[in-house]
């Protein structure tokens, strides 16, 4: 595993002149390649036209898909680009037949967006969404998924990294239960990937989602879906147009045969471009190594708010990852994170709502999301917990 250079990673990062950005989870401060790319091909566009930038350009965006390839151990024609990871995961969540009686099953921590949507196709088709349990360390337990299996589960789907509390759930495991009994499985990426490391066969899953904008440290804009090829012909697209279903006959079309039948004709090249260089940006570095200094630099985090008086941590996990939840006593999160953001600091507020039967599970208010990456110094989060200590004591 390669050493990072912090000076070099932080002289690529412009935003680090301006504040202290521990809000990776939320979106990450992009590096100077990403935001070249796009400039770039916005510069080309208005110089030549979008049509012809995008035909001058066509091997750049094309060479996306295989730089994602690359990142999930996938093939290129198994991979889609979308707009966003929520678009990229409805579109395989809403390719999935389902009746009434067919049961989905999920975690205790999953993700809001996820799961209006298993609500909303319960409602209309009158399947049935289950949770399952966790273990004692709060981790989505294999054991007791494998044991709700039936005939009338249709679907497993998981979120990898909840957007709060510092969790990985074992999604390698499930992966290999939902392989074992030819049961789909679905996989939400979002907050892994940049984050650790991604591979879609040792994961086991079918579908897998996510977003450029947060530890890829991409643009806002861009999510990516991968379907396993041999899982393709069993989904039909919720929409599509005449670029993912050719049009070839007056009363028929015809499916693209690559995971592209997912997305529609028109896009935004310039943000695809930024997105290619982030991933390669990444795969540069060392999917491994940007995991061991992110997590490292979170348990420095929560080694310091642990000493501090009247600080809540809310993680769980075996081995949290670089997502640090709190709550600080008689004040609210909103306000400790304006009160962060008046020292230039930025970290986020995870609603109960993104996160509803954990929340309820748990008794969790709006909690304190901090989020460090690779390029943060120590330096970085340690005024962090300063600037939560003099918080606490000025309350």
């Amino acid at each position: 595993m390669r050493a990072l250079d912090l000076d070099a990673l932080r002289a690529d990062t412009p935003g680090i002149a301006n504040r202290i950005h521990l809000n990776n989870a939320g979106a990450a401060l992009m590096p100077r390649p990403v935001i070249g790319a796009m400039k770039a091909h916005i510069d080309l566009e208005a110089a030549i036209g979008g049509y012809e930038a995008a035909d001058a350009k066509h091997a750049d965006c094309e060479a996306v898909y295989a730089s994602l390839a690359r990142l999930l151990g996938a093939a290129a024609d198994e991979i889609a680009l979308l707009e966003n990871a929520t678009l990229a995961w409805d579109m395989a969540f809403y390719s999935l037949p389902f009746q009434a009686g067919d049961r989905i099953l999920t975690g205790q921590a999953e993700y809001g967006a996820n799961y209006v949507a298993y609500l909303q196709v319960a409602k209309r088709t009158g399947a049935v969404v289950e949770v399952v349990p966790n273990d004692a360390a709060g981790e989505t337990d294999p054991a007791a998924l494998e044991a709700m299996l039936d005939a009338r589960v249709k679907l497993i789907s998981l979120t990898w990294i909840p957007t709060n509390g510092g969790l990985v759930n074992p999604a390698a495991e499930i992966g290999r239960i939902a392989r074992r009994h030819g049961i789909p499985y679905l996989l939400d990426a979002c907050q892994a990937a940049g984050q650790v490391p991604v591979d879609v066969e040792a994961l086991g899953c079918d579908m897998l989602s996510a977003t450029g904008r947060k530890f890829l440290r991409g643009p806002r804009g861009t999510g990516f879906l991968y379907v396993r090829r041999a899982f393709l012909e069993r989904l039909e697209p919720p929409m599509i147009d005449h670029d993912a279903g050719l049009w070839v006959a007056p009363d028929r079309y015809h499916l693209r045969d690559d995971t592209r039948r997912f997305e529609t004709w028109e896009n935004a090249y310039a943000l695809r471009l930024g997105l290619g260089a982030a991933v390669d940006y990444a795969l540069g570095l060392g999917l491994e190594a940007i995991q061991a200094r992110s997590f490292a630099l979170a348990d420095r985090l929560r080694t310091a708010l642990r000493g501090l008086p009247s600080i809540a941590l809310h993680d769980l996990g075996r081995r949290p990852c670089a997502i640090v939840t709190f709550t600080l006593e008689g004040v609210e999160s909103a306000a400790v994170k304006q009160r962060l953001a008046e020292r230039r600091i930025n970290v986020s507020v995870s609603s109960p709502g993104s996160t509803l039967l954990d929340a309820l599970a748990r008794d969790l208010p709006p909690v304190v999301r901090v989020s460090p990456h690779y390029y943060n110094s120590e330096a970085e989060v340690d005024a962090l917990a300063e600037a939560v200590a003099e918080i606490a004591g000025g309350r």
